[in-house]
């Protein structure tokens, strides 16, 4: 039995508009290039074959991220992940440089997919729940933990930088005075 295929200049099409936003949060999710690549290939590939009638390209984003969060999940579930998860999470891809999407990427699944969603690719959390599959009042919650760990974070790392800096322009008559100060 032949299934009708979709045309190329509508794979293409959605590719080009979409095809940004599959493979970022193919990479997001997965935390590996080549893993991102591949997922990024089979949802194109199941566009290519499904039939959906998409009222409009915003339909057709929030169905293609849908099916990019499931292959994920399918593939983080499966017996080869697993045993290469370890290897791939040892080395951080080098997109992931600044400190606050290296905070981002060490943030929950769960977290770390709806600060995605919401923040880079723009979803309100109502999408981010349809996509998901969760209630928005979850989506919500989980936005607002990330945020919580992100400033704890971000604002450790920015008090390590100023205690050094302080330190470092002290000296050790600044320490002395300091600790002679505190003792009357």
């Amino acid at each position: 039995m032949q299934t009708k295929l979709r045309s190329d200049a509508f794979l293409q099409q959605a590719m080009g508009t979409c095809g940004d936003a599959v493979y970022r949060l193919a990479l997001c999710r997965l935390n590996s290039r080549a893993d991102a690549e591949d997922v990024y290939q089979e949802v194109f590939l199941r566009l290519l074959r499904d039939d959906t009638d998409f009222r409009d390209t915003e339909h057709l984003k929030a169905w293609l991220l849908r099916v990019t969060l499931s292959r994920c999940a399918d593939l983080r579930r499966s017996a080869w992940f697993k045993r290469t998860a370890p290897m791939e999470a040892a080395a951080p891809e080098p997109e992931s440089s600044s400190e606050l999407w290296q905070a981002v990427h060490a943030l929950p699944d769960d977290q770390r997919i709806a600060v995605w969603l919401h923040y880079v690719e723009g979803y309100r959390t109502e999408e981010i729940a349809e996509m998901v599959g969760c209630r928005p009042a979850t989506v919500r919650t989980r936005l607002h933990r990330a945020r919580k760990q992100l400033k704890l974070d971000l604002e450790g790392s920015y008090d390590e930088e100023q205690l050094e800096r302080t330190e470092g322009h002290q000296g050790s008559a600044g320490a002395e005075g300091a600790h002679s100060g505190s003792s009357s």
